[in-house]
């Protein structure tokens, strides 16, 4: 998939008791693998801060960087600042100095790319509560990357995903928030490779690629827009880093292996109606997304439980998931019709 940089965040497998499947988790990267994506590790869609502690973010870190050496594919893992709050949960996360913060992010970075994974600088709810000012955000960003081995990409998360994370960038609006962003690339001299956005606007995410300097990728984390944020203009196309790319994984890589070669009729054919599952699956309330990648993980054989860490699996409603089983099918994303018609057949059967 040359013509495009692809991620597909990664979920986390459990038991039913809620402990984390490692044979099922590490055998979902490799079928991401296997598919052409590259893996973005440990970050919102594996439920981290929702479920998923910063020490097994730490060992999911280290088994996916490991696993990604041994194959030769691509890993991006989250650095964030989520020990922070786990450390001691009594203290409100704006009670932590800028210094704190950016100590903690130094910490994670320097984890991950000890495991050899490149590092996205995740958005921080700890910061969110704390800057006062874009100029706070500029603060701990510059002096974070500057330790950075390696170029890093930003992770810009909307509060639709987070509603901790409103304001981010010192600004509840778009363009200063971005003005913020290009300043920080400004001052980084080479050191950010890519921005992940995730606002679910369209016309926002293609103002800023448009305005990104040569070499920093926009990579897409709209999960309602991407067949045309990828797709591109006469102007240029985002690259992806999704959550939905783990629920559309096969349609998806078929689209983007047509899209190498230049046929955009059988990149639409294949992509196209992706669409209304992911639009589905990403609906209000979106941070309750993880849900349906799991879902279809567990109807597709990739996971022997539809179980999630924190039992999150109950966040969406039988009847969400039977769209989702509905529209799968549709999509093209059900990669054993016969199983996952099992499956469906057992979630229902088990319901109340």
């Amino acid at each position: 998939m040359a013509a495009r940089s692809v991620y597909a965040a990664a979920h986390v497998a459990a038991f039913p008791d809620g402990s984390i499947d490692w044979a099922s988790t590490l055998a979902f990267r490799e079928h991401l693998w296997h598919y052409g994506f590259g893996v973005a590790e440990a970050m919102d869609t594996a439920q981290r801060g929702l479920g998923l502690s910063f020490e097994q973010a730490g060992e999911l870190i280290t088994r996916s960087a490991a696993r990604a050496r041994q194959l030769g594919t691509a890993i991006v893992s989250g650095a964030g600042t989520d020990q922070l709050s786990e450390a001691n949960n009594a203290l409100p996360p704006g009670q932590h100095s800028l210094a704190t913060i950016a100590a903690a992010y130094a910490e994670q970075l320097e984890f991950v790319q000890g495991t050899g994974s490149a590092a996205i600088v995740m958005a921080s709810r700890a910061l969110a509560a704390s800057a006062r000012s874009a100029q706070d955000y500029l603060d701990v960003y510059t002096e974070v990357i500057e330790r950075a081995d390696r170029p890093v990409m930003l992770h810009w998360l909307g509060e639709a995903f987070d509603p901790a994370l409103r304001g981010y960038w010192g600004s509840a609006e778009f363009a200063p928030a971005a003005q913020t962003v290009l300043e920080l690339i400004r001052r980084a001299h080479g050191k950010i490779s890519g921005v992940k956005l995730s606002v679910l606007n369209a016309g926002h995410e293609i103002s800023l690629r448009r305005r990104l300097p040569a070499g920093v990728r926009l990579y897409t984390g709209d999960d309602y827009h991407y067949a045309e944020l990828i797709r591109g203009d006469e102007a240029g196309h985002s690259d992806a880093l999704l959550g939905a790319f783990a629920a559309i994984t096969v349609p998806a890589a078929a689209a983007l292996a047509a899209l190498d070669q230049g046929d955009l009729v059988a990149y639409d054919a294949a992509m196209n109606p992706t669409v209304p599952l992911s639009r589905l699956i990403f609906e209000p309330p979106t941070f309750d997304y993880k849900v349906g990648v799991a879902f279809l993980a567990w109807l597709n054989g990739l996971q022997p439980y539809f179980s999630m860490l924190g039992q999150l699996q109950r966040r969406r409603s039988p009847g969400h998931l039977a769209k989702v089983y509905e529209l799968a099918g549709k999509a093209g994303a059900l990669i054993d019709i016969e199983l996952a018609s099992e499956r469906w057949a057992t979630f229902q059967a088990a319901r109340p």
